[in-house]
């Protein structure tokens, strides 16, 4: 259901909520969120024009989140680099279905409400509370901080 750009885009966005008073490279990002740094480029400037990143370049610069973690849901970040959309008509344009479904199209755009009402329900800041994990993001370098951090606490 999502596109590839889809998923890097919500990587990137969940790295950058890791570290919202930091400027981050495009390069450490991408070796971080493990996204090519080149694909990873085009999405963070879909993200910008969308207002949810701000970058800097040159020298000491980088990508930050434009607004904080909790006021960014997922939907936003999805809608920036993708188009999810219910399906209201017949999809393959027969005149005497018009908004009247039938059963496959109708489970389908079931389907993708539910996704779109979870995804809006969810912020970036969600993901960094969510109790049930103790990280964010499948990485194997966080996931070692995490776990020394853990051990470090018990």
């Amino acid at each position: 259901m999502l596109s590839q750009t889809a998923e890097y885009a919500m990587r990137a966005m969940t790295w950058l909520s890791l570290t919202p008073d930091q400027l981050l490279p495009t390069s450490e990002l991408a070796r971080h969120t493990k996204i090519p740094m080149h694909y990873l480029a085009k999405v963070l400037q879909q993200l910008s024009a969308a207002r949810l990143v701000s970058g800097r370049r040159g020298v000491g610069g980088g990508y930050r989140l434009a607004r904080p973690a909790d006021k960014i849901n997922l939907t936003e970040v999805i809608a920036a680099v993708a188009t999810i959309s219910r399906i209201h008509t017949c999809p393959l344009g027969l005149p005497n279905h018009g908004t009247n479904l039938c059963p496959l199209h109708r489970t389908m755009d079931n389907a993708i409400k539910a996704v779109l009402e979870i995804w809006e329900g969810k912020t970036l800041a969600d993901l960094l509370n969510d109790s049930k994990d103790s990280k964010p993001l499948c990485n194997a370098e966080l996931t070692a901080k995490l776990t020394v951090s853990a051990i470090g606490r018990g």
